[in-house]
């Protein structure tokens, strides 16, 4: 694992055109923010949250919440407090979602028409994080396309496991349980 440096947040927010974003937009950038990220960390086993606590400024908190997540700056570091009685992969999830907000929080009203648009490229971002496209496909693409053994691989629900192959264009999601894989396949 790579050592964290002070520069990762400033890193991903660099990535950040600072003007408004289409929603296809602000996929691409929450990929390549999300790419950084794994990069910056260097993790052979997925980002988890022994590696956010490690970044500067970065504290994680477990309590009881009416929601998944929340972030704020407390004016010394940056807070990502995350629902207690959640599963640990929606944690994971949520942990990653906030965290896609901090990074963002610079340039938000910038980036994103509606509060919507913010959410959407958090979910993203933490997708991407999760299960990295590469990855995803490379496992897919060697037999291995039941979402229960995929989320079981990345730590994640099978449901975020469909989400992601529908994203990724591996799956038709809105097929239901039964998946169909979509034409041809490539490593891009």
């Amino acid at each position: 694992m790579n050592p964290p440096t002070k520069s990762t947040l400033n890193r991903l927010r660099s990535l950040s055109p600072r003007a408004r974003l289409t929603r296809a937009d602000a996929r691409v950038l929450a990929e390549q923010q999300a790419n950084a990220l794994i990069e910056a960390i260097g993790s052979s086993d997925g980002i988890h949250e022994r590696h956010l606590s490690m970044l500067p400024r970065i504290r994680i908190e477990y309590d009881e919440l009416p929601t998944s997540g929340l972030s704020y700056w407390n004016g010394i570091e940056w807070m990502l407090v995350i629902n207690k009685d959640e599963s640990p992969a929606r944690q994971r999830f949520s942990m990653l979602h906030e965290y896609k907000h901090v990074i963002d929080h610079v340039d938000r009203v910038v980036l994103y028409a509606s509060e919507e648009d913010a959410e959407r490229a958090a979910d993203y971002f933490a997708g991407c994080v999760l299960m990295p496209k590469r990855e995803m496909k490379r496992l897919f693409c060697g037999g291995l396309q039941r979402p229960e053994d995929l989320a079981e691989h990345f730590g994640t629900s099978a449901a975020a496991v469909r989400v992601r192959l529908d994203q990724i264009g591996l799956i038709h999601a809105a097929d239901g349980p039964g998946l169909r894989v979509r034409g041809p396949t490539s490593w891009e």
